[in-house]
């Protein structure tokens, strides 16, 4: 596969780490997806094929910013959806983005509101 562009190589990593994890029922996988306008995510349980929570810019038309601040906050609530379907602890899948701005807000609230990644 030739690679051209950023989109290409951010579907080849995402692809290497959906190889590495899988979310199960006690440990869900906590996908991200940043784009430009918005940012979603979700609690998938890889082995049923289910979501089990789900919380994106869009659910709080409030929030119409795309930056850190609403970061921290998407994580916090998503943090908080997880405790109420009795999740404690998941694996983190960041969709082939970089660790760092955004993704890395998200995955440190979540954490400052008590799941672990």
């Amino acid at each position: 596969m030739k690679l051209k562009n950023r989109t290409d190589y951010r579907k080849r990593r995402h692809l290497r780490l959906r190889k590495k994890i899988k979310g199960t029922r006690s440990c869900p996988r906590m996908c991200v997806c940043v784009t430009t306008k918005h940012m979603y995510l979700q609690f998938v349980d890889d082995s049923s094929g289910k979501t089990l929570g789900a919380n994106s810019t869009l659910t709080n038309k409030a929030s119409v910013k795309n930056n850190m601040s609403v970061a921290k906050d998407i994580g916090k609530r998503a943090a908080e959806i997880a405790m109420e379907k009795g999740v404690d602890s998941v694996v983190f899948d960041r969709g082939g983005n970089m660790y760092g701005g955004r993704v890395k807000a998200i995955a440190e609230a979540a954490r400052d509101a008590g799941l672990k990644l």
